[in-house]
């Protein structure tokens, strides 16, 4: 559909310049005929027909072919702008999964290059075919633009805001957060990997009675989400929970933007070989 209405979009581009060239053509030879009846008017009685007086000095016509030239410009430069948009759009339908949760592919940690596009997602342990057969062999319907999707080598992780999980300085899910880890249990619930849930937060000190400090908090929020995955069909024994408080930043704690995005909970699916690091619970 959006291919359709860019050659639509081009058309129309290429009518109106066929168009200004037609009126620009007229203005010309309006131009000139009025330009040749005021010398005729003037010269009548006073200078021969052949006289160059007659002729319409090339000055009087410049205006024509520059502001001709500009107008072609202006249409090519909008042509190819309109062409790159719409690669960059393709581009960008490319990383969304079917549900609209954004795919990325990380090196390993090994130092592995990206995923190849298409290929199947750890076809040798079988995982990617544990969680269907969509983006790289993940199964996204439904996931919505809540969940990004970090995949390498090794492990494949659904990376959500803390925000949409939980209120500000707690631990309980919220309404939102509910729906979010539902529509995910679903997708966990067709592998059978283990799963680590690692709990993360800003910087931004906190020293309330529940949770003295981030290290606090941070596990406390990975236990509600291991929680809720075991109370809707996620085996225990598959599951982990870690805080790692503000110790692995994603962004700059320095900005207000940095902080939300360091403010997140990544549940992650990991391959057999794969050895969880040692948690803080």
């Amino acid at each position: 559909m959006g291919n359709l209405e860019q050659d639509l979009t081009l058309g129309e581009l290429a009518d109106r310049q066929k168009a200004l060239q037609k009126e620009l053509e007229q203005a010309r030879g309006a131009k000139i005929e009025q330009q040749l009846a005021s010398n005729l008017g003037s010269r009548r009685r006073s200078r021969p027909w052949n006289d160059p007086g007659l002729a319409v000095p090339e000055e009087e016509e410049a205006w024509l072919t520059t502001y001709l030239d500009m107008m072609t410009l202006l249409l090519v430069l909008m042509i190819v702008m309109l062409s790159f948009a719409g690669k960059r759009a393709q581009t960008a339908a490319q990383g969304q999964g079917q549900g609209g949760a954004t795919v990325v592919a990380q090196a390993g940690k090994d130092g592995a290059g990206l995923l190849p596009a298409g290929a199947g997602l750890f076809p040798e342990s079988g995982l990617g075919e544990g969680l269907g057969k969509g983006n790289h062999g993940l199964d996204l319907d439904g996931l919505g633009d809540n969940i990004d999707v970090v995949m390498n080598d090794q492990s494949v992780s659904f990376r959500i805001n803390s925000e949409i999980l939980f209120n500000s300085g707690g631990a309980d899910l919220g309404l939102e957060g509910l729906t979010v880890l539902r529509q995910l249990a679903e997708v966990l619930q067709k592998s059978t990997h283990p799963i680590v849930i690692e709990g993360h937060t800003d910087s931004v000190p906190i020293r309330s009675y529940r949770y003295p400090s981030n290290w606090e908090l941070s596990g406390a929020r990975a236990g509600s989400v291991v929680r809720y995955m075991e109370a809707n069909g996620i085996g225990s024994q598959r599951l982990s929970a870690v805080g790692y408080a503000d110790t692995r930043p994603l962004g700059d704690n320095a900005t207000q933007q940095g902080r939300a995005t360091n403010r997140r909970v990544e549940i992650i699916v990991q391959t057999p070989q794969t050895q969880p690091e040692s948690p803080v619970q």
